[in-house]
């Protein structure tokens, strides 16, 4: 499966994810803000960047802009409580995809699996 890097401050979340995502057999690992993502990032290499919007030291629009630039093939998936998506990002869902908070599993695991280009099951009669 896929090397996924999540950024995110709180605990409870961060340990959500990983246990989600561990669960679907992906090799995940866990940093508290953007600037030890960026740290991972110039270590390992990672199919996927999970990160939340709203973080301390470097929040992940920063971050999101600066995977662009030194990780352009790397896909970002945004976490975001939606009040601070609309105070702070500015319409940034508009410019990449943001999982909104609180999400499921289920949320959780299509949106990473849409993000890695794995092709998503979606309920529903079958497509004509």
């Amino acid at each position: 499966m896929a090397r996924i890097l999540v950024a995110e401050h709180e605990v409870p979340v961060r340990e959500f994810i990983r246990r989600v995502l561990q669960q679907r057999g992906h090799e995940v690992v866990v940093v508290d803000d953007g600037a030890e993502a960026v740290v991972k990032l110039a270590r390992l290499p990672f199919d996927l960047l999970l990160a939340d919007v709203a973080m301390p030291n470097m929040d992940g629009v920063e971050l999101s802009l600066k995977v662009a630039r030194d990780f352009p093939n790397l896909p970002v998936l945004m976490m975001s409580n939606e009040s601070i998506q609309r105070r702070r990002s500015h319409d940034i869902d508009s410019l990449m995809v943001i999982l909104q908070k609180p999400f499921t599993m289920v949320a959780l695991n299509d949106a990473v699996e849409r993000a890695l280009g794995v092709n998503v099951k979606v309920a529903g009669p079958p497509a004509d």
